[in-house]
């Protein structure tokens, strides 16, 4: 058939239409829409304006030896605990008591180097998720051993297995993550449009990058611009001059428009968040030294503290403090970066009490995997299934959710030489937060692709309980 040479075809329509408002103008509007078309149907949907709400994921990169983070007290699981670890057990004695709401008679304490994170634990502002890890669909140990259940890509693997903790996909290699998914959701709730509300004191990572949205980098000490640019000085001076006869002028070439136009959004951006951040006086709770971690969680702060005047309701947060792929000299090296995880998360909650907003921000950590129980002669080997933290005024604190498991290395949950099968899948883990952040529960699957595997997204209880969902 020939066409008749006037007739416009749908989709030449809606190219053109994309290139006349740009990809991003309609692709954000649609992703807008579909939020607020959410938000109509279900009541547990994002309640446009008012309330700040921020999530902070701290990042313990190389994989974190968390059986000896949260650890087996009481004398009969000491027993299995210690026999598992052998030369890496964590002596009875100094195993920091926690004393959990809720108990199943087991005796549970933490790694002598938290006695801050102990503190927040016995207060209330802190919990522990036990035994999580990444999983395609619920799995026991006959079924793993049989090949019966489809596990994680590159299970073992440093890249695979951080990458999935930051996408919430197992089943596959993707470069957007969970955060990244939630904001496109959720971004229309901030009146900022100019800045993004993933923020990232690590540089570029897979957890903030949506469809839509991309993190935004800053460091230790705000925003990275260009340099010198703005600044006194004869050079600056020229520099900024010359810079800005180029970013004010409108090229014929629509490329070089284009990356103009980049570098310019990028400069204004920037200049609009370091004034910002540049009027937060400095926080009363005295900064760790030599901790790079708590200057980092400083920065978030100053961020959240200028949230009204960047137009910000909703933020998330991604910090790292890497290291822990601990193969050799456990012991030391562990209890080393425990103590600066300790130091400056007893910083940040300080700090968020000072600025009262305890309640609306809440963190929480990932690393790659768990690591064996049993020692290759002074450290230990990749794993699976481990234990993380979760910090705020909206955790329902002083409580070890999931299953913590036998230490025993021949127990239904240790698949070999003590690598545990995680009775928890990470998809559960990522809901919740994701749920008490405003995401709709019909939405969940948007950013979770198997969660109906482990959650059933109707059900009027959240999937883990360890956020206070009002």
């Amino acid at each position: 058939m020939t066409k008749h040479k006037n007739h416009i075809s749908r989709r030449k329509f809606i190219g053109d239409t994309c290139a006349a408002l740009g990809y991003t103008t309609l692709f954000s509007s649609l992703i807008n829409l579909k939020a607020m078309a959410a938000s109509a149907m279900d009541n547990s949907a994002l309640a446009f304006g008012g309330d700040y709400k921020a999530l902070v994921c701290v990042l313990l990169g190389g994989g974190n030896d968390s059986f000896n983070m949260l650890i087996p007290k009481g004398d009969s699981e000491y027993g299995e605990y210690a026999t598992s670890r052998s030369n890496l057990a964590i002596p009875q004695n100094d195993i920091l008591r926690i004393n959990p709401n809720t108990s199943d008679g087991r005796v549970f304490g933490l790694h002598p180097s938290i006695p801050d994170i102990q503190q927040l634990f016995e207060s209330g502002n802190l919990a522990f998720l036990a035994n999580v890890g990444t999983l395609i669909e619920p799995s026991s140990k006959t079924d793993v051993l049989n090949g019966v259940v489809k596990t994680p890509l590159g299970l073992f693997s440093h890249a695979d297995q951080i990458q999935q903790w930051q996408t919430g996909r197992p089943h596959e290699r993707t470069n957007t993550g969970w955060g990244g998914k939630i904001a496109d959701l959720v971004q229309s709730m901030n009146s900022n449009q100019n800045i993004s509300m993933n923020i990232s004191l690590q540089g570029s990572n897979i957890f903030q990058r949506g469809d839509q949205i991309t993190p935004y980098t800053i460091s230790n000490n705000g925003s990275i611009g260009i340099n010198g640019y703005g600044e006194s000085g004869y050079f600056n001076e020229l520099k900024t001059a010359a810079l800005n006869s180029m970013l004010e002028r409108d090229y014929q070439d629509i490329f070089k428009n284009a990356y103009k136009e980049t570098i310019k959004t990028s400069n204004d951006a920037n200049l609009e968040f370091q004034a910002a951040i540049d009027t937060i006086l400095e926080f009363s709770a005295p900064l760790p030294e030599m901790n790079n971690l708590a200057a980092q969680l400083r920065m978030v702060a100053k961020t959240i503290a200028s949230r009204d005047t960047l137009g910000f309701s909703r933020q998330i947060f991604f910090v790292q403090i890497g290291g822990w792929d601990h193969h050799d000299e456990l012991l030391i090296n562990q209890s080393n970066k425990l103590e600066q995880v300790n130091q400056a998360l007893k910083y940040f909650n300080d700090v968020m009490t000072e600025l009262n907003v305890s309640d609306c921000v809440t963190t929480f950590s990932i690393s790659d995997f768990a690591r064996t129980l049993t020692s290759n002669g002074n450290g230990t080997d990749h794993a699976w299934g481990g234990n993380a933290f979760m910090m705020g005024g909206a955790v329902n604190g002083k409580e070890i959710y999931g299953n913590y498991p036998s230490l025993a290395l021949n127990s239904d949950d240790s698949f070999r030489d003590g690598v545990m099968i995680p009775t928890t899948a990470a998809d559960s883990y990522m809901a919740e937060l994701a749920l008490w952040f405003g995401v709709p529960a019909s939405e969940l699957q948007t950013v979770l692709p198997n969660i109906s595997k482990f959650y059933d997204t109707a059900s009027n209880e959240p999937p883990i309980g360890f956020m206070n969902m009002l």
